[in-house]
């Protein structure tokens, strides 16, 4: 389908009932009939009570699953969908009751009515989401269909804290229940002797030579970490493993391999393994029931298979790939030996039985013990039973609870497009200067597709739960045409379907955050009425919108001719009046935006909260220390030869971001060749006209005639860079004026300055006068309306916004002559924050 026909399909199923009788099941993203939802679907078709209930199946490829559909080809109550076709969003939108191990792809969004049970597909071993070395960054998904869940499956204490509280950090935001009744699959661990007799003849008619008496050693593998770009190596690797275990084995022994989801389509090609794979149609689980030894690496498996009480061992040869990323148990917590090579392995395995070490059953005896109690306590054969109870006939009778709230506020906060400007840096530096113990802080914006705003999001403090929007809005013809005409008139749009609209966001608000609820919802950027309809739509206590400059002098602003904010503003305003607080970054520009904007909103609707700062990550920086701590490589120390520099930088930024590298460092490089034994002054910025740049340009160039050894430096990007770079090279200035374009690190070069000058025609509070006062600089600035809010009295020189004045400004600076302040930082950002908590109503 084209993407306009399947939203409208989408939009359509949507919009019809809900099918009461119909479940339908998705496992490993389609991978097969398998796992918890497999067991449930059993358990469900077994019960009487549930005879009615219609069963929908996805796959992700139901040619390779031919035989798992021929199973059910005369039974009209399982049908079959193809995964991300028309029919898997019709039943998507339609079925009642949703079961799934993993997620279900963006597009999907609960409806009121539905009901829908994660059971995910196992207790953590490996660190997971937030506690990953990726941060949570890529857990979103995850995360977004968790936040739609009514019941969370978990197999325990250790699994609800380590994956749910922590890992995914759902405290404060689930609403749903966890339901601690073991894992339904492990349920077809505990098999008859006829279960067993009937699941070794499967195997056998699979190919495997599976003896009715072969103790049988089971290899079960995880995926292995960057492996899901390059499996068929793991997978000739575990082949040759398997086949030197058996070999190694006296007669009675049978070793087979259990693989992945994630590369079960690789092992196929290699018809070696034909003899020793499992087939994926076949449940792991009744496989481990069969097991006699499980061997595994980090793969949760062996959780599930404590049920049996029989022994584990792990086979780890190359542990230092599994600790890139992290696991949540230590060695000594292991329910098994660990063996790093195959002839340990098989030495292990010979011992089981014996009675004497290394027996496993011997050496841990006790930890094994102790694990199956904490992790497997529920997995007893009626899990199925029990979760069916709770999720169907809404029994209260086991283990159902809600995660408890810490105490903590809640607050989202959209931090606009993560470009590198005043706007971002200012969020990122409230983001680390809020009070975490007191609040539940969540970063929201639109995932980043380019080096740039990937920087920036790897900076937002590590505390904060990040939550790039995956997906987006889904929306029919007429919902495209109303939201053109909402995004550039504004509420108040002629014939703008407002209800409509409201519908269509609040899907939207749901589809990323589920049922959460924050007593906070801040719209940081203020500029996109997109964004800022979206946030209004959110459940909450209070509702905030920030603003960062004088707003209606920004919707005039010309550039080229143009004004690129003008309609766009003009419909953040209308939405206005539905804020509880509209937050100017100064008092001086609160009383401001208050007068030039008393035709949109009452006066007393406006509040301000001043900018804070990172003192400790300005210094750093100004030093030359990369900004990223979290989640980046330690510096690179460059080798001798420049090849071999080259290399090092390559794999540490990639080919784009050695680009970027390579081209910073010629900057500072000749930055620091033209600067050397001069007076420098540099101005950092977005350089868009209302920052008249122009007019430093045209004062430098009278204070250098005057002064040789002056020079200027000029740190941003924007629309005027260009423009500015033609007037230096016409001014005959391109050798003691430097522009640096849009720096990641832009304070490494002001700490090597001598002044820091603004020419601004208007401002909010400038960012970059903080910066330049943690570092000591001198502050030339021209006289726009929100001045005094931003520069105090004595900190620094203010001038009138003309050529000759700034100027004579500068000529100031030359002669030691502009005043000074000294900056309390610790102080300022204690004042500040407390401004911005009474901004958007925080309990106090």
């Amino acid at each position: 389908m084209r993407k306009t026909g399947t939203f409208e399909w989408q939009n359509f199923w949507r919009s019809r009932p809900i099918q009461d009788d119909t479940v339908l099941y998705e496992s490993f993203a389609g991978n097969g009939m398998l796992c918890n939802p497999e067991a449930i679907f059993r358990g469900l078709r077994s019960d009487p009570g549930f005879a009615h209930l219609k069963h929908v199946w996805v796959l992700s490829d139901p040619e390779r699953y031919r035989s798992t559909m021929d199973r059910f080809a005369h039974d009209g109550s399982v049908t079959f969908v193809r995964r991300h076709s028309a029919a898997y969003f019709r039943a998507l939108a339609t079925s009642k009751y949703l079961i799934n191990n993993a997620t279900f792809p963006w597009e999907f969004c609960k409806r009121e009515g539905q009901v829908y049970l994660n059971t995910w597909h196992g207790t953590p071993l490996k660190t997971m989401g937030y506690d990953s070395p990726e941060g949570g960054r890529g857990a979103t998904n995850v995360v977004r269909n968790f936040l739609m869940a009514d019941f969370l499956l978990s197999s325990g204490p250790f699994m609800t804290q380590r994956m749910y509280q922590d890992g995914f950090r759902l405290t404060n935001l689930f609403r749903g229940r966890i339901v601690t009744e073991g894992f339904p699959r492990v349920d077809e661990q505990f098999l008859t002797d006829l279960e067993s007799a009937g699941l070794r003849q499967r195997l056998r008619d699979s190919g495997l030579a599976v003896g009715e008496t072969d103790r049988l050693v089971l290899f079960v593998p995880t995926w292995r970490g960057t492996s899901f770009h390059a499996p068929t190596n793991d997978v000739a690797l575990l082949g040759e493993q398997v086949r030197a275990v058996r070999a190694g084995l006296p007669k009675g022994h049978q070793v087979l391999l259990k693989v992945h989801q994630q590369v079960y389509g690789f092992a196929l090609e290699h018809p070696d393994l034909a003899d020793i794979l499992v087939p994926n149609e076949i449940p792991t689980n009744q496989v481990l029931g069969l097991t006699d030894v499980l061997v595994t690496d980090y793969s949760s498996a062996f959780f599930d298979f404590l049920a049996t009480g029989r022994p584990i061992i792990f086979f780890t040869p190359d542990p230092g790939r599994f600790g890139e990323r992290g696991i949540y148990l230590d060695a000594e917590q292991l329910p098994g030996p660990t063996a790093r090579t195959v002839p340990e392995l098989i030495r292990l395995i010979r011992a089981v039985g014996t009675h004497e070490t290394p027996d496993p059953e011997v050496t841990h005896r006790e930890v094994y013990a102790n694990a199956r109690q904490r992790f497997a306590a529920g997995d007893d054969g009626s899990s199925a039973k029990r979760v069916i109870d709770v999720v169907f006939r809404g029994s209260a009778r086991h283990d159902v609870a809600p995660l408890s709230p810490d105490g903590r506020e809640s607050i989202v906060i959209y931090l606009g497009g993560l470009r590198s400007n005043g706007i971002t840096a200012s969020a990122l530096n409230l983001l680390a200067n809020i009070d975490h113990d007191r609040f539940d802080v969540t970063a929201f914006y639109a995932e980043p597709d380019d080096l740039e705003r990937r920087h920036n999001e790897a900076r937002i403090d590590p505390r904060v739960r990040v939550f790039p929007r995956v997906g987006g809005i889904i929306p029919s013809k007429k919902d495209r045409w109303n939201r053109r005409r909402l995004q550039t008139i504004g509420v108040d749009a002629p014939r703008l379907d407002l209800d409509s609209m409201r519908a269509v966001f609040g899907q939207e608000w749901r589809r990323c955050f589920g049922e959460a609820r924050f007593d906070h919802v801040i719209d940081y950027s203020g500029y996109a009425s997109y964004w800022a309809f979206l946030l209004l739509q959110a459940p909450a206590r209070s509702r905030s919108i920030w603003l960062h400059s004088d707003l209606r002098s920004d919707q005039m602003r010309e550039v080229d001719g143009h004004r690129p904010h003008e309609a766009n503003l003009r419909a953040v305003f209308s939405m206005y009046p539905a804020f509880d607080h509209l937050v100017s970054v100064s008092p001086a520009l609160c009383r401001m935006n208050a007068t030039n904007l008393s035709d949109v909103v009452a006066k007393e609707k406006h509040t301000w909260a001043r900018n804070s700062i990172n003192v400790e990550q300005i210094l750093r920086l100004g030093r030359g220390v990369d900004a990223v701590d979290h989640g980046r490589p330690p510096p690179v120390v460059l080798p001798d030869t420049l090849s071999e520099a080259m290399s090092a930088l390559a794999q540490r930024y990639g080919i784009e971001g050695l680009v970027a590298e390579v081209e910073r460092l010629q900057i500072v490089d000749r930055f620091a060749r033209r600067h050397s034994g001069a007076f420098t002054f540099v101005t950092v910025g977005r350089l868009s006209p209302e920052k008249n740049d122009d007019r430093l340009i045209e004062a430098f160039d009278l204070v250098r005639q005057e002064h040789p050894l002056a020079r200027l430096v000029i740190v941003g990007g924007g629309p005027m860079l260009d423009e500015l770079k033609t007037r230096v090279d016409r001014l005959g200035l391109s050798e003691v004026v430097t522009i640096a374009g849009q720096q990641a690190n832009p304070y490494a070069i002001m700490a090597q300055c001598d002044c820091f000058v603004l020419s601004s025609d208007y401002e909010g509070h400038p960012m970059v006068f903080l910066e330049a006062r943690v570092l000591g600089l001198p502050i030339v600035s021209t006289d726009f309306p929100s001045i005094n809010g931003a520069l105090p009295e004595g900190a620094g020189l203010v001038v009138s916004r003309d050529t000759q004045a700034l100027a004579a400004g500068m000529r100031s600076a030359l002669a030691g002559e502009v005043p000074t302040k000294p900056f309390d930082a610790a102080a300022y950002n204690a004042e500040v924050i407390a401004e911005f908590y009474s901004a958007i109503g925080a309990r106090s």
